[in-house]
């Protein structure tokens, strides 16, 4: 598959992942804000070069299209190789991602709460993750087909 639909593919997978915890963060205090980590992860960047972002829609908006371009590039990744490991490739990634996401925060320097504050935090934010890129398999599988 050409690199172009695997790009396709991931960000098909990147916006999943966004519409889903977009949707849902404002529904429960037990919903991951996967917005706050990485506008944490974005200022802390930004301060070791000196700079920030002041405005609150301005950092919301640049999180927001780093995050997007970030996954989508990642889940992109799903379709390259042998597609015979299609699935265990795109499960494997999606569990990657998730469990980083509420892993690693912490020894980054990160405040890790907003994914991690609680066991059903962390589910969820390891299932949205998963989402996306069973999103990116199912995109790639079409497209293959085509």
């Amino acid at each position: 598959m050409s690199k172009v639909k695997n790009l396709l593919a991931g960000l098909a997978g990147a916006i999943v992942l966004n519409v889903l915890h977009e949707s849902l963060k404002n529904k429960s205090p037990n919903m991951p804000r996967v917005d706050l980590l990485g506008e944490n992860a974005l200022q802390k960047t930004l301060k070791y070069f000196g700079s920030s972002i002041d405005n609150s829609a301005n950092l919301y908006k640049a999180t927001l299209a780093g995050d997007v371009v970030g996954n989508t590039l990642y889940y992109s990744l799903i379709g390259t190789g042998n597609k015979k490991y299609l699935w265990p490739k795109a499960i494997f990634m999606g569990l990657s991602a998730g469990v980083g996401a509420v892993t690693l925060p912490e020894p980054m320097g990160l405040d890790p709460e907003p994914v991690a504050k609680n066991n059903i935090v962390k589910a969820l934010t390891v299932s949205y993750y998963l989402a996306g890129a069973i999103v990116t398999g199912l995109v790639i599988s079409f497209m293959s087909k085509k």
